[in-house]
């Protein structure tokens, strides 16, 4: 079987030859390059040869945020969107003025509205760079106060979505056998996910939530219009896989919440991928304590980047036993345990060794870093996951 097979298998829960392995290298490998601390071997080798080489599968479900045509393309960051050479999608700001000023890293946008003006900047800078990461900062949020809220509805409204399916084709065609080319639609869930997560500090949202919540709601509403035009457009592409929401976490995104705001509409995305015999994956990093129940009930079908004990307070076997058995953990390994600092060679391998017990015969099971593999990692062990997983042996 080649990897894309062992992928789409795995989720489907049919057998495999293997364990599949797909680890997500893309900071660690942004950042050695970068810095030119790649190993030898590979000093000038892409990320996809160094996968071939290695023969593990090639990670392509969390995009390459800074992988765009033109700056410009990035204006909506702070509002959540994101216009990627690989999108399936491209979302339109020309139905509203805008005004982009860009100085050292810091971006500022402005969007005229009859409402009011919204004001958005964030960063990416030379740190950020040299870490791997491509994904910036919001240094200033859209919304400061109710006054915006008009404002921001109306943003949403006027926004036109082109569908790009010609990018995902071609992506696809790029990743080949090697794994499985993710479409990607929004990093929030929901609207009311996205109006906590990218729109106002988390503070003000709190606030805003328990003094406000039916203006909170009303804005969602507004959202949802584009939202939902644009998971249509998503999943009428030629994908497998659509990525829908990510980054939740037992405090940021309590059960309570998670249930009233997210549940129900990863729930209505995963019916409607499954009627086109596709598949919703979710980026679940973070503490997921009190969480798995809504992984259940929201019928998603891949846990993308589970991270268990010790960064978390779960562990792989209570996750694994709590987590719906047709539902894919993708991850499973700790990001730290590839850090030397973090554990020694005879802690690795008695951690490596447990977490190998608790797979038990390995369905739904695609191994990986959570939530990536760290730059600083000890590239012995990446390889060292490497032939255990090849080494497991058929998964029924």
């Amino acid at each position: 079987m080649n990897h894309r097979q062992r992928i789409l298998s795995t989720i489907k829960g049919q057998k495999t030859d293997t364990l599949p392995y797909v680890p997500r290298l893309d900071l660690w490998y942004k950042s050695n390059k970068y810095k030119n601390t790649l190993p030898r071997k590979y000093s000038s080798a892409t990320l996809m040869e160094i996968t071939e080489d290695l023969d593990i599968g090639y990670h392509a479900v969390i995009p390459d945020f800074r992988d765009y045509e033109d700056e410009m393309d990035n204006i909506g960051f702070s509002l959540g969107i994101v216009n990627l050479k690989n999108n399936t999608y491209r979302v339109d700001f020309n139905n509203i003025e805008h005004r982009v000023k860009e100085d050292g890293g810091l971006t500022e946008v402005t969007f005229k509205t009859p409402y009011g003006n919204i004001s958005t900047k964030y960063l990416y800078n030379e740190t950020m760079r040299r870490s791997g990461a491509t994904i910036g900062h919001t240094v200033e949020h859209a919304i400061k106060s109710k006054n915006d809220y008009k404002a921001i509805g109306y943003i949403y409204e006027n926004l036109e979505i082109i569908p790009t399916y010609k990018n995902n084709i071609w992506f696809q065609d790029y990743i080949g056998d090697r794994g499985v080319a993710v479409a990607f639609n929004l990093l929030s869930a929901s609207p009311v996910h996205l109006i906590m997560k990218e729109l106002m500090k988390f503070e003000l949202f709190i606030y805003e939530l328990n003094d406000r919540p039916g203006e909170i709601e009303i804005l969602g509403d507004n959202i949802k219009v584009f939202f939902d035009r644009l998971f249509n457009i998503v999943l009428d592409s030629p994908a497998d896989i659509i990525l829908s929401g990510a980054n939740y976490d037992s405090f940021l995104t309590w059960p309570a919440f998670f249930a009233k705001y997210i549940t129900p509409y990863l729930k209505s995305q995963s019916e409607k991928a499954h009627r086109k015999n596709k598949y919703l994956l979710t980026h679940t990093d973070g503490e997921n304590e009190g969480l798995i129940k809504e992984y259940n009930a929201s019928s998603i079908d891949i846990a993308d980047s589970i991270c268990p004990a010790p960064m978390t307070s779960l562990t792989f076997k209570e996750i694994r036993k709590d987590l719906r058995d047709d539902i894919t953990i993708w991850g499973g390994l700790p990001s730290i345990c590839v850090l030397k600092d973090s554990m020694s060679d005879y802690e690795f391998e008695k951690y490596i060794d447990s977490v190998l017990e608790d797979i038990g015969d390995g369905d739904h099971i695609i191994l990986s870093f959570a939530d990536t593999t760290p730059p600083d990692a000890d590239f012995k062990r990446i390889v060292k996951v490497a032939g255990l997983a090849r080494n497991f042996g058929q998964v029924d």
